[in-house]
């Protein structure tokens, strides 16, 4: 079973990147998928969720508005796309597969560093 992020990087106040999450060995549709993320001395926090046939979607309040999540079953993959990054958002992103709607975690992926300079 593997999760894999990329997309990830070194980015100034405002502009965009796109995380993509590449799921293997296990039915990827029948998980719903989400993003978390986890900045120094802060909690790990939700960032954005999709269920499994893409019909809800959860976006956490800090990035309503400017991240959006996207799933492709046929490629096993989750895509986020973040627009009108802030500092703020400098984080590892986890994505990971999870049931009932993210309360019960699967798998997770090795993350992938975002890091917003201002």
């Amino acid at each position: 079973v593997q999760l894999v992020e990329s997309g990830g990087g070194l980015v100034q106040a405002g502009r965009s990147l796109r995380l993509s999450c590449v799921a293997s060995g296990f039915r990827f549709d029948d998980y719903s998928i989400g993003w978390f993320r986890h900045a120094p001395g802060k909690e790990r926090e939700v960032v954005s969720c999709i269920s499994m046939s893409d019909d809800t979607k959860y976006y956490a309040d800090s990035v309503k508005g400017r991240f959006t999540i996207s799933r492709d079953n046929a490629k096993n993959t989750v895509n986020l796309q973040m627009k009108s990054l802030k500092p703020e958002d400098t984080a590892v992103y986890y994505c990971a597969a999870g049931q009932k709607k993210m309360t019960i975690i699967d798998y997770w992926g090795q993350g992938t560093q975002v890091t917003v300079s201002s």
